[in-house]
């Protein structure tokens, strides 16, 4: 059985999961799902990708989606429903919220698991993958197993 943690910020779509549940062929997977809720931390990094993204309306205002505090339960939700999902596909999965420190759950996560691999989940981010600092590219020299980045899907 493969074991794969799969860093994601948004709820999976059915093609996000049909993707991840794939790679492996016929293999039996089971998934470690870690979500973190959307904070107002990237706010500055967020309108930067807007801009890079021609979304100029975007970048001035942000979508009345719900940061903090307030972003827990429906990233719970979407958790609750990422796993659902999973199983519905035939794979094991348990999740997890991620508040702070992502990449120390992370790294954690894949060395109490034994995970043989880790795939972040999640959209572009262009100003972050520029300068190497987006999950993917950090979690490469932290955690000792292939890290492979996938842009998630909308629909």
């Amino acid at each position: 059985m493969i074991t794969t943690v799969l860093m994601i910020e948004k709820p999976l779509v059915p093609t996000d999961t049909e993707l991840v549940t794939t790679l492996h062929g016929d293999e039996e997977q089971s998934f470690v799902v870690l979500m973190q809720p959307r904070g107002d931390q990237d706010q500055l990094l967020r309108a930067l990708d807007d801009v890079a993204l021609g979304e100029f309306g975007d970048a001035v205002r942000e979508p009345d989606e719900p940061e903090g505090e307030e972003a827990v339960p429906p990233a719970a939700r979407g958790l609750d429903h990422s796993l659902d999902a999973l199983r519905a596909a035939g794979a094991e999965a348990v999740g997890q919220l991620v508040s702070e420190h992502p990449l120390d759950v992370l790294a954690s996560v894949v060395a109490e698991t034994g995970a043989d691999e880790v795939v972040v989940l999640t959209a572009p981010h262009y100003v972050e993958e520029l300068f190497h600092r987006d999950w993917a590219s950090r979690a490469r020299h932290r955690v000792g197993v292939p890290v492979l980045r996938l842009f998630a899907h909308t629909e």
